[in-house]
Protein backbone atom coordinates (compact mmCIF):
# COMPACT_ATOMS: atom_id res chain seq x y z
CA UNK A 1 0.00 0.00 0.00
CA UNK A 2 0.85 3.60 -0.62
CA UNK A 3 1.49 5.41 2.61
CA UNK A 4 -1.67 7.49 2.05
CA UNK A 5 -3.38 4.45 2.51
CA UNK A 6 -1.63 2.83 5.23
CA UNK A 7 -1.98 6.26 6.71
CA UNK A 8 -5.64 5.18 6.61
CA UNK A 9 -5.93 1.59 6.59
CA UNK A 10 -2.83 0.32 8.71
CA UNK A 11 -2.78 -1.20 12.13
CA UNK A 12 -6.67 -2.10 12.14
CA UNK A 13 -8.62 -4.41 10.57
CA UNK A 14 -11.75 -5.38 11.97
CA UNK A 15 -13.29 -8.89 11.53
CA UNK A 16 -16.77 -9.17 10.97
CA UNK A 17 -19.33 -7.64 13.09
CA UNK A 18 -16.36 -5.86 15.04
CA UNK A 19 -16.23 -1.72 15.08
CA UNK A 20 -15.26 -0.22 11.33
CA UNK A 21 -13.30 2.36 13.57
CA UNK A 22 -10.49 1.43 16.33
CA UNK A 23 -12.08 0.85 19.50
CA UNK A 24 -10.96 2.83 22.67
CA UNK A 25 -9.76 0.13 25.04
CA UNK A 26 -10.67 1.93 28.28
CA UNK A 27 -9.75 -0.93 30.61
CA UNK A 28 -6.90 -1.07 33.31
CA UNK A 29 -7.06 -5.25 33.15
CA UNK A 30 -8.48 -8.39 31.00
CA UNK A 31 -10.16 -11.60 32.46
CA UNK A 32 -8.46 -14.62 32.22
CA UNK A 33 -10.56 -18.03 33.64
CA UNK A 34 -7.02 -20.15 34.32
CA UNK A 35 -4.32 -19.19 36.40
CA UNK A 36 -2.01 -21.13 35.00
CA UNK A 37 -2.89 -18.68 31.57
CA UNK A 38 -1.69 -15.76 33.06
CA UNK A 39 0.89 -16.97 34.15
CA UNK A 40 2.27 -17.79 31.02
CA UNK A 41 1.57 -14.36 29.59
CA UNK A 42 3.28 -12.60 32.92
CA UNK A 43 6.05 -15.18 31.67
CA UNK A 44 5.95 -13.78 28.19
CA UNK A 45 5.57 -17.49 26.78
CA UNK A 46 2.12 -16.81 25.33
CA UNK A 47 0.88 -13.18 23.52
CA UNK A 48 -2.18 -11.58 24.95
CA UNK A 49 -3.37 -8.50 26.96
CA UNK A 50 -3.75 -8.30 31.09
CA UNK A 51 -2.51 -5.14 32.11
CA UNK A 52 -2.48 -1.87 30.49
CA UNK A 53 0.75 -0.61 31.53
CA UNK A 54 2.25 -3.80 29.50
CA UNK A 55 -0.10 -3.31 26.33
CA UNK A 56 -3.40 -2.29 25.19
CA UNK A 57 -5.46 -2.78 21.86
CA UNK A 58 -5.66 0.49 21.24
CA UNK A 59 -1.72 1.83 21.55
CA UNK A 60 -0.80 -1.44 19.81
CA UNK A 61 -2.85 -0.73 16.98
CA UNK A 62 -1.65 2.64 16.90
CA UNK A 63 1.88 1.77 17.59
CA UNK A 64 1.78 -0.55 14.81
CA UNK A 65 0.38 1.64 12.18
CA UNK A 66 3.07 4.10 12.82
CA UNK A 67 5.61 1.22 12.47
CA UNK A 68 4.03 0.70 8.99
CA UNK A 69 4.65 4.13 7.99
CA UNK A 70 8.14 4.23 9.03
CA UNK A 71 8.63 0.19 7.78
CA UNK A 72 9.50 -1.17 10.63
CA UNK A 73 9.36 -4.36 12.49
CA UNK A 74 7.47 -3.13 15.71
CA UNK A 75 6.71 0.04 17.53
CA UNK A 76 5.87 1.02 20.76
CA UNK A 77 3.56 3.96 22.11
CA UNK A 78 4.65 6.50 24.73
CA UNK A 79 3.16 9.00 27.20
CA UNK A 80 5.18 11.56 25.43
CA UNK A 81 8.51 11.94 23.40
CA UNK A 82 10.27 12.88 25.75
CA UNK A 83 9.85 9.61 27.26
CA UNK A 84 10.12 7.61 23.67
CA UNK A 85 13.69 9.34 23.57
CA UNK A 86 14.31 8.26 27.36
CA UNK A 87 13.52 4.74 26.64
CA UNK A 88 15.22 4.59 22.98
CA UNK A 89 18.35 5.12 24.62
CA UNK A 90 17.59 3.39 28.07
CA UNK A 91 16.79 0.36 26.30
CA UNK A 92 20.28 -0.22 25.55
CA UNK A 93 22.68 1.80 28.14
CA UNK A 94 22.96 1.23 31.74
CA UNK A 95 25.40 2.96 34.62
CA UNK A 96 28.74 3.07 33.01
CA UNK A 97 27.58 3.30 29.74
CA UNK A 98 27.66 6.39 26.26
CA UNK A 99 26.36 7.09 23.51
CA UNK A 100 27.01 10.29 20.99
CA UNK A 101 24.17 12.74 20.09
CA UNK A 102 23.86 15.57 18.02
CA UNK A 103 24.29 18.87 19.71
CA UNK A 104 21.47 20.85 17.75
CA UNK A 105 18.80 18.82 18.84
CA UNK A 106 15.84 19.79 20.67
CA UNK A 107 16.58 21.64 24.10
CA UNK A 108 14.40 18.90 26.53
CA UNK A 109 15.95 16.32 24.60
CA UNK A 110 19.45 18.15 25.56
CA UNK A 111 18.59 18.69 28.88
CA UNK A 112 17.26 15.14 29.40
CA UNK A 113 20.75 13.65 27.88
CA UNK A 114 23.18 15.60 29.26
CA UNK A 115 21.88 16.33 32.45
CA UNK A 116 19.36 14.07 33.78
CA UNK A 117 20.84 10.98 32.11
CA UNK A 118 24.22 11.76 33.67
CA UNK A 119 22.79 11.60 37.20
CA UNK A 120 22.23 7.99 36.08
CA UNK A 121 25.38 7.26 35.30
CA UNK A 122 25.03 7.56 31.22
CA UNK A 123 27.07 10.03 29.81
CA UNK A 124 27.05 11.52 26.18
CA UNK A 125 28.98 13.46 24.07
CA UNK A 126 27.67 16.33 21.86
CA UNK A 127 28.89 16.62 18.31
CA UNK A 128 28.38 19.01 15.39
CA UNK A 129 25.91 17.47 13.21
CA UNK A 130 27.89 18.55 10.37
CA UNK A 131 31.00 16.68 11.31
CA UNK A 132 33.56 14.39 9.53
CA UNK A 133 32.89 11.20 9.50
CA UNK A 134 36.68 11.29 11.14
CA UNK A 135 35.46 13.77 13.73
CA UNK A 136 32.41 11.84 14.51
CA UNK A 137 33.89 8.64 14.82
CA UNK A 138 36.54 10.64 17.44
CA UNK A 139 33.43 10.97 19.57
CA UNK A 140 33.30 7.24 20.46
CA UNK A 141 34.75 5.10 23.31
CA UNK A 142 34.94 1.88 24.31
CA UNK A 143 31.50 2.00 25.86
CA UNK A 144 30.12 3.93 23.37
CA UNK A 145 26.23 2.40 22.76
CA UNK A 146 24.66 4.61 20.32
CA UNK A 147 24.22 7.54 17.85
CA UNK A 148 21.39 10.03 18.54
CA UNK A 149 20.10 12.60 15.50
CA UNK A 150 17.21 14.43 14.29
CA UNK A 151 16.08 13.82 10.69
CA UNK A 152 15.20 18.10 11.20
CA UNK A 153 16.59 19.79 13.84
CA UNK A 154 14.74 21.30 16.16
CA UNK A 155 14.63 24.94 16.69
CA UNK A 156 17.69 24.89 14.65
CA UNK A 157 16.53 22.99 11.46
CA UNK A 158 19.58 21.28 10.61
CA UNK A 159 19.31 18.82 8.05
CA UNK A 160 20.89 15.49 9.33
CA UNK A 161 23.25 13.72 6.90
CA UNK A 162 21.69 10.20 8.01
CA UNK A 163 23.48 7.90 5.54
CA UNK A 164 26.92 9.44 7.15
CA UNK A 165 25.47 9.01 10.71
CA UNK A 166 24.73 5.43 9.94
CA UNK A 167 28.28 4.56 8.37
CA UNK A 168 29.97 6.03 11.38
CA UNK A 169 27.31 3.99 14.13
CA UNK A 170 27.78 0.88 12.21
CA UNK A 171 31.38 0.76 11.71
CA UNK A 172 31.73 1.31 15.50
CA UNK A 173 28.73 -2.04 15.52
CA UNK A 174 25.92 0.63 17.62
CA UNK A 175 22.73 1.74 16.39
CA UNK A 176 21.58 4.94 14.74
CA UNK A 177 18.71 6.59 16.66
CA UNK A 178 16.79 8.98 14.79
CA UNK A 179 14.03 11.53 16.08
CA UNK A 180 11.86 12.11 12.99
CA UNK A 181 9.43 13.98 14.46
CA UNK A 182 9.69 17.26 12.01
CA UNK A 183 9.90 15.40 8.95
CA UNK A 184 7.24 12.50 9.83
CA UNK A 185 7.58 9.41 7.78
CA UNK A 186 5.49 11.10 5.01
CA UNK A 187 8.55 13.16 3.97
CA UNK A 188 11.43 11.08 5.22
CA UNK A 189 11.77 7.25 6.50
CA UNK A 190 15.41 7.52 7.94
CA UNK A 191 15.15 3.22 8.06
CA UNK A 192 15.88 3.57 4.21
CA UNK A 193 19.09 5.68 4.86
CA UNK A 194 20.81 3.28 7.29
CA UNK A 195 18.98 4.57 10.57
CA UNK A 196 17.73 1.56 12.99
CA UNK A 197 15.54 2.97 15.49
CA UNK A 198 13.42 5.80 15.20
CA UNK A 199 11.95 8.21 17.85
CA UNK A 200 8.81 10.84 17.49
CA UNK A 201 7.06 13.29 19.55
CA UNK A 202 3.80 12.33 18.02
CA UNK A 203 2.77 15.29 20.03
CA UNK A 204 3.59 17.12 16.70
CA UNK A 205 2.32 16.47 13.36
CA UNK A 206 0.95 12.86 13.98
CA UNK A 207 -1.42 13.79 16.35
CA UNK A 208 -1.84 17.56 14.14
CA UNK A 209 -4.24 18.67 16.67
CA UNK A 210 -2.68 20.07 19.64
CA UNK A 211 -5.02 17.71 21.73
CA UNK A 212 -2.75 14.52 23.00
CA UNK A 213 1.41 14.59 23.89
CA UNK A 214 2.49 11.59 23.31
CA UNK A 215 5.62 9.92 21.60
CA UNK A 216 6.40 6.22 19.57
CA UNK A 217 9.55 4.16 19.12
CA UNK A 218 9.82 2.08 15.69
CA UNK A 219 12.74 -0.75 15.50
CA UNK A 220 13.97 -1.14 12.16
CA UNK A 221 14.37 -4.89 12.98
CA UNK A 222 17.95 -4.40 10.91
CA UNK A 223 20.47 -3.91 13.57
CA UNK A 224 21.89 -7.35 14.54
CA UNK A 225 22.83 -7.47 18.29
CA UNK A 226 23.93 -10.70 18.46
CA UNK A 227 26.98 -9.67 16.09
CA UNK A 228 27.17 -6.53 17.47
CA UNK A 229 28.34 -8.04 20.66
CA UNK A 230 28.27 -4.57 22.83
CA UNK A 231 23.95 -5.89 24.29
CA UNK A 232 24.00 -8.08 26.97
CA UNK A 233 20.86 -6.97 27.97
CA UNK A 234 19.50 -8.03 24.65
CA UNK A 235 21.74 -10.68 24.10
CA UNK A 236 21.90 -12.91 27.71
CA UNK A 237 19.27 -14.34 29.85
CA UNK A 238 17.04 -11.93 31.76
CA UNK A 239 16.81 -12.61 35.10
CA UNK A 240 13.59 -10.75 35.87
CA UNK A 241 11.82 -12.88 33.17
CA UNK A 242 13.25 -16.35 34.43
CA UNK A 243 16.17 -16.11 32.15
CA UNK A 244 14.88 -15.28 28.79
CA UNK A 245 17.31 -13.61 25.99
CA UNK A 246 15.03 -11.18 23.96
CA UNK A 247 16.88 -11.98 20.77
CA UNK A 248 16.76 -15.48 20.94
CA UNK A 249 13.14 -16.09 21.70
CA UNK A 250 11.97 -12.80 20.06
CA UNK A 251 13.87 -12.33 16.82
CA UNK A 252 13.96 -8.81 14.66
CA UNK A 253 11.42 -7.87 17.77
CA UNK A 254 13.96 -7.89 20.75
CA UNK A 255 14.67 -4.62 21.25
CA UNK A 256 10.93 -3.46 21.10
CA UNK A 257 9.80 -6.56 23.37
CA UNK A 258 12.60 -5.82 25.74
CA UNK A 259 11.66 -2.15 25.99
CA UNK A 260 7.82 -3.22 26.33
CA UNK A 261 8.15 -5.98 28.79
CA UNK A 262 11.22 -4.68 30.88
CA UNK A 263 11.29 -1.18 30.67
CA UNK A 264 7.69 -0.01 30.49
CA UNK A 265 7.09 -2.60 33.04
CA UNK A 266 8.85 -0.99 35.31
CA UNK A 267 8.80 2.97 34.37
CA UNK A 268 5.16 2.83 33.09
CA UNK A 269 5.03 6.12 30.82
CA UNK A 270 2.06 4.78 28.69
CA UNK A 271 0.26 6.60 26.50
CA UNK A 272 -4.00 6.77 27.73
CA UNK A 273 -5.76 4.52 25.33
CA UNK A 274 -8.14 7.90 24.77
CA UNK A 275 -4.94 9.73 23.84
CA UNK A 276 -3.80 7.04 21.29
CA UNK A 277 -7.09 6.97 19.59
CA UNK A 278 -6.92 10.88 18.97
CA UNK A 279 -3.59 10.29 17.68
CA UNK A 280 -4.73 7.83 15.22
CA UNK A 281 -7.51 10.27 14.06
CA UNK A 282 -4.74 12.31 13.58
CA UNK A 283 -2.41 9.94 11.69
CA UNK A 284 -5.64 9.46 9.03
CA UNK A 285 -4.71 12.85 7.61
CA UNK A 286 -1.38 12.70 7.95
CA UNK A 287 -0.96 12.66 4.52
CA UNK A 288 -3.07 14.92 3.93
CA UNK A 289 -1.88 17.97 6.39
CA UNK A 290 2.07 17.32 5.79
CA UNK A 291 1.91 18.36 2.38
CA UNK A 292 -0.34 21.36 2.93
CA UNK A 293 1.96 22.36 6.03
CA UNK A 294 4.96 22.37 3.57
CA UNK A 295 3.03 23.96 0.89
CA UNK A 296 2.29 26.84 3.07
CA UNK A 297 5.90 26.89 4.71
CA UNK A 298 7.25 27.59 1.44
CA UNK A 299 5.51 29.87 0.21
CA UNK A 300 5.73 32.21 3.73
CA UNK A 301 9.46 31.25 3.54
CA UNK A 302 9.14 32.80 -0.22
CA UNK A 303 8.19 35.89 1.13
CA UNK A 304 10.36 36.54 3.95
CA UNK A 305 12.96 35.94 2.01
CA UNK A 306 12.43 38.87 0.01
CA UNK A 307 10.99 41.28 2.88
CA UNK A 308 13.13 44.50 3.50
CA UNK A 309 12.74 44.00 7.41
CA UNK A 310 13.93 40.28 7.64
CA UNK A 311 17.55 40.20 7.89
CA UNK A 312 17.83 36.06 7.26
CA UNK A 313 15.76 33.16 7.07
CA UNK A 314 16.06 29.31 7.79
CA UNK A 315 14.27 26.63 6.03
CA UNK A 316 15.64 24.03 4.05
CA UNK A 317 13.51 23.61 1.18
CA UNK A 318 14.53 27.15 0.24
CA UNK A 319 17.04 27.33 -2.38
CA UNK A 320 19.85 28.90 -1.44
CA UNK A 321 19.66 27.49 2.38
CA UNK A 322 22.44 25.78 3.92
CA UNK A 323 20.93 22.43 3.95
CA UNK A 324 19.06 22.90 0.82
CA UNK A 325 21.51 20.02 -1.07
CA UNK A 326 20.92 17.45 1.77
CA UNK A 327 17.44 18.13 2.37
CA UNK A 328 17.03 17.55 -2.03
CA UNK A 329 18.60 14.14 -1.03
CA UNK A 330 16.57 13.21 2.31
CA UNK A 331 13.50 15.13 1.55
CA UNK A 332 12.75 15.84 -1.66
CA UNK A 333 9.11 16.00 -1.47
CA UNK A 334 9.14 18.89 1.05
CA UNK A 335 10.69 18.90 4.84
CA UNK A 336 8.24 19.86 7.76
CA UNK A 337 6.39 23.62 8.22
CA UNK A 338 8.37 25.22 11.00
CA UNK A 339 10.46 28.61 9.79
CA UNK A 340 13.07 30.72 11.73
CA UNK A 341 14.11 33.92 10.80
CA UNK A 342 15.56 36.80 12.31
CA UNK A 343 13.73 40.47 11.97
CA UNK A 344 16.28 43.23 11.62
CA UNK A 345 15.86 45.46 15.10
CA UNK A 346 17.11 42.72 17.41
CA UNK A 347 15.23 41.61 20.19
CA UNK A 348 12.18 44.42 20.81
CA UNK A 349 11.53 44.26 16.86
CA UNK A 350 10.87 40.34 17.18
CA UNK A 351 8.63 41.27 20.26
CA UNK A 352 6.74 43.90 18.16
CA UNK A 353 6.37 41.63 15.80
CA UNK A 354 4.98 38.68 17.30
CA UNK A 355 2.82 41.06 19.86
CA UNK A 356 1.30 42.05 16.40
CA UNK A 357 0.24 39.07 14.95
CA UNK A 358 -3.30 38.15 14.60
CA UNK A 359 -3.53 34.87 13.29
CA UNK A 360 -0.64 32.97 14.34
CA UNK A 361 -0.95 32.53 18.50
CA UNK A 362 2.31 33.03 20.66
CA UNK A 363 2.31 28.81 22.00
CA UNK A 364 5.30 26.76 23.15
CA UNK A 365 3.68 24.21 20.71
CA UNK A 366 5.09 23.62 17.35
CA UNK A 367 3.92 21.72 14.30
CA UNK A 368 0.05 21.68 14.80
CA UNK A 369 -2.97 22.61 12.62
CA UNK A 370 -3.03 25.98 13.64
CA UNK A 371 -0.02 28.54 12.68
CA UNK A 372 1.88 29.24 15.78
CA UNK A 373 4.78 31.68 17.04
CA UNK A 374 7.84 31.53 19.57
CA UNK A 375 10.38 33.93 20.57
CA UNK A 376 13.05 31.71 22.14
CA UNK A 377 15.30 34.66 23.54
CA UNK A 378 11.98 35.87 25.39
CA UNK A 379 10.21 32.54 26.50
CA UNK A 380 12.55 29.32 26.01
CA UNK A 381 15.64 31.21 26.89
CA UNK A 382 14.92 34.31 28.49
CA UNK A 383 17.19 33.91 31.31
CA UNK A 384 19.87 34.52 29.08
CA UNK A 385 21.34 37.63 28.16
CA UNK A 386 22.26 39.19 24.43
CA UNK A 387 25.56 37.05 24.67
CA UNK A 388 24.95 34.25 26.35
CA UNK A 389 21.85 33.29 23.54
CA UNK A 390 24.27 33.93 21.37
CA UNK A 391 26.75 31.42 22.75
CA UNK A 392 23.87 29.31 22.95
CA UNK A 393 22.86 29.52 18.90
CA UNK A 394 19.26 31.56 20.18
CA UNK A 395 19.98 34.93 18.39
CA UNK A 396 18.05 37.89 19.77
CA UNK A 397 16.01 38.56 16.94
CA UNK A 398 15.52 34.46 16.00
CA UNK A 399 11.51 33.72 15.45
CA UNK A 400 10.52 30.05 15.24
CA UNK A 401 7.35 30.50 13.22
CA UNK A 402 5.52 27.28 12.85
CA UNK A 403 3.00 27.42 9.70
CA UNK A 404 -0.27 26.21 9.60
CA UNK A 405 -2.90 24.45 7.40
CA UNK A 406 -5.07 27.67 6.44
CA UNK A 407 -5.09 29.15 3.69
CA UNK A 408 -1.15 30.40 2.86
CA UNK A 409 -2.47 33.82 1.85
CA UNK A 410 -3.99 34.31 5.21
CA UNK A 411 -0.79 33.48 7.24
CA UNK A 412 1.51 35.68 4.82
CA UNK A 413 -1.39 38.95 5.53
CA UNK A 414 -0.89 38.39 9.01
CA UNK A 415 2.66 38.29 9.15
CA UNK A 416 2.66 41.33 6.65
CA UNK A 417 0.77 43.45 8.68
CA UNK A 418 2.64 42.44 11.48
CA UNK A 419 6.27 43.48 10.10
CA UNK A 420 4.65 47.13 9.56
CA UNK A 421 4.17 47.61 12.98
CA UNK A 422 8.19 47.62 13.50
Amino acid sequence: MKIETKCIQSGYTPKNGEPRVLPIYQSTTWKYSSTEQMGRLFDLEESGYFYTRLANPTNDAVAAKIADLEGGVAGMLTSSGQAACFYSIFNICQAGDHFVCSSTVYGGTFNLFGVTMKKMGIEVTFVDPNASEEELSAAFKDNTKAMFGETIANPALVVLDIEKWAKVAHAHQVPLIIDNTFATPINCRPFEWGADIVVHSTTKYMDGHATSVGGAIIDSGNFDWEASGKFPCLTTPDASYHGITYTQKFGKAAYITKATAQVMRDLGSIPSPQNAFLLNLGLETLALRVRQHCKNAMAVAEFLSHHEKISWVNYCSLPGDKYYDLAQKYLPNGSCGVISFGVKGGRSAAVTFMDSLKLAAIVTHVADARTSVLHPASHTHRQLNDEELKAAGVTPDLIRFSVGIEDQEDIIEDIRQALEKI
